[in-house]
């Protein structure tokens, strides 16, 4: 079974930063596209990133661009979320997931494995 566990998160006021990060146990990390993911209270759950098995391709959701940084550090067996310049709206539960898919369209990737969540608080 593959487990995931999200870390990182916590309440910090707007303009503030966090990093998440998404760590792997009983499974390495390098075969595996890592998505995150975020869900709002009474919102669909919604894409937030993705990085290629490889790390080399990534992709954001146009409200995150330019403020999130998605990596990964296959040797420690951990995707990394950098969140800078937060937002209010940003707040929600991060989830990250994993699952095999083309190292060129990793958001296109069926996650079949999921974390259980992190809560992020943008608030001031």
């Amino acid at each position: 079974q593959l487990q995931l566990v999200e870390s990182g998160g916590g309440l910090v006021q707007p303009g503030g930063s966090l990093t998440l990060a998404c760590a792997a146990s009983g499974f390495t990390l390098d075969y595996y596209n890592i998505g995150w993911f975020r869900q709002a209270p009474g919102k669909r759950r919604e894409r937030v990133s993705c990085i290629s098995r490889t790390g080399g391709s990534t992709n954001y959701a146009d409200s995150v661009k330019g403020r999130f940084t998605i990596s990964r550090d296959n040797a420690k067996n951990t995707v990394l979320l950098q969140m800078n310049s937060l937002k209010p709206e940003d707040t929600a539960i991060y989830y990250c997931a994993a699952g095999r898919g083309s190292i060129l369209t990793p958001c296109q990737t069926t996650f079949g494995s999921w974390g259980q969540g992190t809560q992020v608080t943008v608030s001031s």
